[in-house]
């Protein structure tokens, strides 16, 4: 099973973490065998592309592969809220939306000075849903042409939403896309359409956000649903699929982990550590053998797809 680490969470993502902590972390899943990583300048305004690079400066650059996301331009500024978008312990920095051709390059440049590298391997489109229009028109044109001047080796969109990363397959020439929280155990919205185009049109697919936001890791009061509560319906569904689990003595995470790559477009799962105890929780539960009675049963428990929260 491939395995993607996704570098929000040590970037300060809900809570703030230490440089010590951050690398400590990158080397574990170093350690465990990950050698592809995803970041963003979203995540941490920037920190996230700069402990990452402070990790593979040493590494040799073949040895892994690198994505990064263009969309979203940072600059300094002092009047900063710490905790803006979820993100704590980070610089004092903002964001501004820019999918043009010029903001593409720009954000390109920006990263490789933060990971202090010469090149990522791949770019995604990140949230694009509201600017679809410049997303289309320009941004994906302007990856294309990194991609065909040899300057990146994939480009796609990283989004939250099934049908934006189907106009992505079906209006550009996008190889690889990130789709969050839209294929898991309790949520197929990226299966109605969005898989069997990607497989028809030989575009790999990593999927994150596997666990939900935490929905299918603690499926108990209060628990996330896509970065919000969840109902009280969607858990008592979550917590039917932990009993069906443990009636084979397996935690629900083992099964929600591994379910995306049963689907042969998926080519990888985005997992978001941010402590070494996580790293080692996840590769436990990737280790996990789950019978195909299993994958019946939670199958048969599938919530109706029209009730979950957009």
């Amino acid at each position: 099973m491939s395995v993607v680490f996704g570098a929000a969470s040590i970037a300060g993502l809900y809570r703030p973490v230490s440089r010590d902590d951050a690398l400590a972390t990158l080397e574990e899943a170093w350690n465990r065998g990950i050698r592809a990583f995803d970041t963003a300048p979203h995540y941490g305004v920037g920190q996230s592309e700069t402990l990452l690079g402070e990790f593979l400066q040493d590494k040799p650059r073949d040895s892994y592969t690198l994505s990064t996301k263009v969309g979203r331009l940072l600059y300094e500024d002092p009047d900063a809220q710490d905790g803006t978008d979820g993100f704590f312990g980070v610089p004092k920095r903002s964001r501004i939306r820019d999918y043009t051709r010029d903001g593409v390059l720009r954000s390109l440049e920006d990263s490789l000075q933060r990971l202090g590298l010469d090149r990522v391997d791949s770019l995604f489109v990140h949230d694009p849903e509201d600017h679809m229009d410049a997303a289309l028109d320009q941004a994906a044109p302007a990856l294309a042409q990194l991609r065909d001047d040899g300057v990146i080796s994939s480009y796609g969109v990283g989004t939250n939403y099934a049908q934006v990363a189907a106009r992505f397959v079906s209006e550009t020439s996008a190889d690889r896309i990130m789709v969050a929280g839209r294929y898991s155990l309790v949520d197929r919205r990226a299966d109605a359409t969005l898989l069997e185009l990607c497989a028809q049109r030989q575009v790999r697919v990593q999927a994150a956000g596997v666990l939900n936001s935490g929905l299918l890791a603690r499926p108990g009061p209060g628990a996330p649903f896509n970065y919000e509560p969840a109902p009280q319906w969607l858990i008592e569904v979550a917590q039917q699929m932990a009993r069906a689990c443990a009636r084979y003595d397996i935690a629900l995470p083992a099964a929600a982990f591994q379910f995306p790559t049963r689907h042969p477009a998926v080519e990888a799962i985005v997992i978001g550590p941010g402590r070494v105890t996580t790293v080692q929780d996840t590769f436990d539960q990737l280790a996990v053998s789950i019978p195909e009675e299993l994958w019946e049963e939670l199958e048969a428990l599938l919530p109706d797809q029209d009730r979950l929260p957009s």
